[in-house]
């Protein structure tokens, strides 16, 4: 799959960074919302006038300079909820999205996580199927570790091996990466861009921002309308514009 990125200058566009999305009860990370509480900060979105959508559709909108109406929708880890909870809400409000997997865990579950709960991982035939409904798959590595402490050789396999593991699975393209736990220094962003990715995603990466470490805004259950409203506002204040995204 091929994303056009920009050369030129331009504001770094707002995208929402999701998890699980599921029963929220036993929740230490605060990392999964319930499919009600997706339904409604979608229909938000589409109240401000704009429309969730894959990073790869974003990114092209953008380099033809378009897509202010646009908002990146990402969901990390690819948990198996995806199909059950988020897929049903994405398709009633015609929004697509990007979901980063781990290949290297096919059908196990989120052993980073100490405290748990244990929640399932989507097997390779539920990555496919994910795919077939228009979600765009991109790699998260292949075991979750975080790459600022990886040796080269860790550090190889979890970028370009992740990659021709999800290219073998799809028998597609693979443009987009997201750097686990959000942590990035230059020596993965090189990583990543020698692996061939067209882009990735962090969280916070600061002078690092740019096409291979895009912000994101993490979204969670306890964003309600007032908090949405302010995490989309503020967002554009306190990002540069940056060379490579207009």
């Amino acid at each position: 799959m091929s994303v056009p990125v920009d050369t030129a200058t331009g504001p770094v566009p707002w995208v929402a960074m999701y998890h699980s999305v599921g029963d929220c009860s036993d929740d230490p990370y605060r990392i999964t919302v319930t499919p009600e509480r997706l339904d409604r900060q979608l229909t938000l979105l589409a109240r401000w006038g704009l429309r969730g959508v894959s990073l790869a559709e974003l990114l092209a909108a953008r380099a033809r300079g378009e897509g202010r109406d646009l908002a990146g929708l990402t969901f990390d880890d690819g948990y198996a909820d995806f199909l059950t909870g988020a897929l049903p809400v994405l398709r009633r409000h015609g929004c697509t999205a990007t979901l980063f997997v781990l290949p290297g865990r096919l059908g196990g579950d989120n052993a980073w996580d100490p405290l748990g709960p244990r929640r399932p991982l989507l097997t390779a035939d539920g990555i496919r199927e994910a795919a077939a409904e228009g979600v765009e798959i991109g790699s998260h590595g292949l075991t979750h570790v975080d790459l600022t402490r990886a040796d080269d050789r860790t550090l190889t396999a979890e970028t370009a091996g992740s990659r021709a593991a999800l290219v073998e699975l799809l028998g597609t393209g693979i443009a987009g990466f997201c750097y686990p736990y959000g942590t990035v220094d230059r020596r993965a962003v090189d990583a990543v861009r020698d692996a061939g990715y067209a882009y990735a995603c962090a969280i916070d990466p600061g002078p690092l921002t740019g096409p291979y470490a895009l912000p994101r805004i993490h979204v969670g259950q306890n964003d309600t309308a007032a908090r949405l409203f302010l995490k989309h506002r503020l967002h554009r204040l306190r990002r540069r514009p940056v060379a490579g995204l207009r």
